[in-house]
Parts: C-alpha cells; sequence; structure tokens
C-alpha cells in the first residue's frame, strides 16, 4: 500500500524537477558548433581539404531576447543562422532547443521544431513563390502544421495581414507585384503564421532603402511584443543591429571575436575587427561627418598595422576569454594572460 502510494508521489516530483530546469535553460544552447564543406581534388575525388565555414562557435539565446550576429559576408554568419533552422548539416557540435538536440533529425520531428523555429530571408523576392499567391504563401505553414478548415485559414491569413499592414487586397496578388518592403512584411507574415518560438532573421532589411528599413524593423518589434518570439537577427550593419539586440556576438573567418552585451559591443570593444565594423556605421549627422570619416581611417590604419596579432599563424581568432560577467574577446595570448590572472587574484 505504501509503495503505491509512494511511487507516483516520485514521478510527480521527478516531472517538476524538469520542469523547473527547462524554465531555467536557453531557448537555444549553440556548443562548439562547427559546419565544414569538403573539397574534393583528384582522380578519385577524394577530400584534400575543407572550407571551415563555422568553426566552434558557442553562445546561448535566451527567451525574448533579440540576438545579434554580426559579420561581414563570408564569416558564417549565415551558414550559422541556416544551421539552427535545420537548413545547413552540421559536421559537430550541438544546437540545444529547450535542452534537447536538434541536430537530430528524429528530435527535430519529435519536438515540432520546424514549426516553432522559423526563418525570415535575405531576399524577399527569391524567397516567395512568383507563381504562388501570397493567400497561398502566407498559408503553406498554416496547412503543413495546422490543418485548418478554408474559413479558419483565410480569417488567420488576413490577421496576418493586418498586422504587417497589409490590405486584404494582397490576397489574391503575386509576389512581384509589391515593393521590396512589403515583400518582406509578406516574408514576416509567412514566418509568423504558426505562431514560432524563435525566428532567425538573415540580413532582414539589408536590401531595403532606409526608411523602408525602419519600417520592417518596427513591425519586428511590435510582433515581437504580441507574439512573445525571440529572434536570432543576423546582420553585417552594427547601425541596425543596435536598434535591434540585447546581445550581440561579433563573427570573423568561421569563429566569434567578441561576445557581450549592446552595452559592451558599442561602448566598450575590445577586438580591432569591432572597432574596424563599429566605424564603418554610417555617421548621419552632416557637421560631424568629416570628424568620423577621419576617425574611421584612422582605424582602418591600426587595423592594417595591427591586426595581425588578433589572430593565429592561420589567420584564425583566438579562444574567447572572459574579461567580464557577460563579456568575452578573442585576444592575443598576452592579453589573455592578464585577464586569466585577475580572475585566479579574485
Amino acid at each position: 500500500m505504501a509503495i503505491w502510494f509512494v511511487v507516483p508521489v516520485i514521478r510527480v516530483f521527478i516531472f517538476l524537477i524538469k520542469r523547473k530546469r527547462r524554465s531555467q535553460m536557453s531557448l537555444i544552447e549553440i556548443n562548439n558548433l562547427k559546419v565544414h564543406y569538403p573539397i574534393r581534388s583528384g582522380f578519385f575525388n577524394r577530400v584534400t581539404d575543407s572550407v571551415k565555414a563555422v568553426d566552434g562557435i558557442s553562445f546561448n539565446i535566451e527567451k525574448g531576447q533579440t540576438y545579434g550576429l554580426v559579420g561581414e559576408s563570408g564569416s558564417g554568419k549565415s551558414t550559422t543562422g541556416k544551421s539552427v533552422v535545420g537548413l545547413e548539416k552540421v559536421t559537430s557540435g550541438s544546437i540545444l532547443y529547450n535542452g534537447v538536440d536538434i541536430t537530430s533529425e528524429k528530435n527535430r520531428k519529435k519536438l515540432n521544431y520546424n514549426r516553432d523555429v522559423q526563418m525570415i530571408f535575405q531576399d524577399s523576392l527569391s524567397s516567395l513563390n512568383p507563381r504562388k499567391r501570397i493567400e497561398d504563401i502566407i498559408a503553406e505553414p498554416l496547412r503543413n502544421f495546422e490543418h485548418l478548415s478554408k474559413n479558419e485559414e483565410k480569417m488567420r491569413v488576413l490577421r496576418l495581414l493586418d498586422i504587417v499592414g497589409l490590405s486584404a487586397d494582397a490576397l489574391y496578388q503575386y509576389p512581384h507585384q509589391f515593393s521590396g518592403g512589403q515583400r518582406q512584411r509578406i516574408g514576416i507574415a509567412r514566418a509568423v503564421a504558426t505562431n514560432p518560438k524563435l525566428i532567425v532573421a538573415d540580413e532582414p532589411v539589408s536590401a531595403l532603402d532606409l526608411s523602408v528599413q525602419a519600417q520592417v524593423l518596427n513591425f519586428m518589434k511590435k510582433i515581437q511584443r504580441e507574439f512573445g518570439i525571440t529572434y536570432l537577427f543576423i546582420s553585417h550593419d552594427l547601425g541596425v543591429v543596435r536598434h535591434m539586440c540585447n546581445n550581440i556576438a561579433i563573427m570573423n573567418k568561421g569563429r566569434l571575436v567578441e561576445v557581450g552585451s549592446r552595452d559592451d559591443i558599442y561602448n566598450h570593444p575590445l577586438h580591432i575587427y569591432t572597432k574596424r565594423l563599429l566605424a564603418a556605421i554610417p555617421q548621419i549627422d552632416v557637421d560631424h561627418r568629416e570628424e568620423h570619416r577621419e576617425k574611421r581611417l584612422q582605424i582602418e590604419k591600426i587595423y592594417q598595422e595591427q591586426s595581425s596579432k588578433y589572430y593565429d599563424q592561420n589567420g584564425l581568432a583566438y579562444p574567447l576569454v572572459k574579461v567580464s560577467s557577460m563579456h568575452s574577446v578573442a585576444l592575443p595570448p598576452q592579453e589573455a594572460k592578464k585577464y586569466s590572472e585577475k580572475e585566479v587574484e579574485v
């Protein structure tokens, strides 16, 4: 009798512990992620080398925040985003979603991961099927995951169009009939159709005019407030990232060179590459434009002279060193040693 009573109590206790752990963990945890593309050559087409697009990066994305991943073209940031969505095959490492590794296709299906994680693409025109009407484009994820009635589906699509500021007339039109900003809003509507937990936004405004960029970014913020969505915001433009992100990781040649809060990155940058990206932000204030230009040229000169010491003999960034509670930087060994000695003293 006593055993009959105790066993259910233990099961409930274990369930509560697991639920508490899930509530404390990050939404996404990326651990030592690597994505390498093999290079084949010779008569037997053997693998002789590899392109290390992503080479051992780690970071966490908390629920409800916007995490910025910044770097120039070829840095590996888009490959990272596609790996999170499941569009790129991971060479090694793990991507945990609520504590479960989703690099396994079996786990992705079990968790309905493809419903909970969506993507906004850089090129809005090529990411929308030119042969489909807007109604069918936005309804596609609903048909894949929710199987609503025709009337329910149409009402949901109309609501999504209203959220992104488009009229009901858009239902029966095609992608080529809209401007770039409108097409990107359609892409956002499609991404939020299934009420996802995470949206990977890959350069969502880079192809748009400045005025249209502001509109799209404001829509994204509005949707985040309404639906409680988490963003992985990928961009090359630190000016845009400042407007959107809570925490930021700077990426170069497949590795992270600096990770920190918005204040750390913009007000206390330590890596030479981060300083260079910050100097490249356009100066809108006409009165200070010449001053900003001189500063940018000065930083570029320093970068050309000193950048080699921030990278190893293969031209890759050193491992990250923690310089404060949230701030980590890929520093040269001599500088990294100073911070490790401080930790020992503490």
